[in-house]
């Protein structure tokens, strides 16, 4: 893996950001419909393309610190999918997300990541506080935010169209302050 495009790294992974010759990778992702069946279904290559241009690449721009990027595996160099902190769209709401390859399941990638985005959230960005929501349906995801810290409070539905068709999702936050009085802050790894 080219360590001059990631920005984050953890004992197994790497976050780089997303660049337009990206594109194909992502609509391979966004076609597979096991892969996207929690993520809003799936998305043609215009689709993609569109969100590829506004949701991320832009978003670098209009949100210094924020996006989502590409998570790397630094063994084989491969991608594995994306991690995020951004806003729910529609909303002021900083949210952890994330979404994998099939061949990524299974193996703490979510985990992994998740959780050094939350300690970068509260200790570089200093934010005050952090959501995380998931499809009631999707409980690995919600076992992950609460992996990384994150507290369950019910269930919360949005009204923007990329949310609305799925109704109510289990809804998670966690305070900054409440975060850093249960762990002792460590250094964030860097390439």
């Amino acid at each position: 893996m080219a360590q001059d495009h990631c920005w984050l790294t953890t004992d197994r992974l790497g976050l780089r950001r997303f660049t337009t010759t990206d594109l194909g990778w992502l609509s391979s992702v966004y076609a597979d419909p096991e892969v996207t069946r929690y993520l809003g279904g799936t998305k043609t290559e215009a689709q993609v393309k569109k969100m590829l241009a506004e949701r991320i690449l832009d978003y670098y721009e209009a949100h210094p610190g924020l996006g989502i990027w590409m998570t790397i595996e630094q063994a084989t160099g491969a991608p594995v999918g994306f991690h995020l902190i951004n806003h729910i769209q529609g909303e002021s709401i900083i949210q952890v997300g994330f979404g994998l390859t099939r061949s990524a399941w299974g193996r703490g990638f979510a985990t992994e990541m998740a959780s050094a985005l939350v300690r970068y959230a509260f200790l570089d960005l200093e934010l005050e506080s952090i959501a995380g929501m998931a499809s009631l349906a999707n409980v690995a995801s919600q076992r992950v935010l609460q992996k990384i810290g994150l507290q369950r409070h019910g269930e919360r539905a949005f009204p923007h169209p990329a949310y609305a068709a799925q109704g109510p999702l289990a809804w998670f936050e966690r305070r900054a302050v409440e975060w850093k009085a249960e762990r002792v802050p460590g250094r964030l790894a860097e390439c």
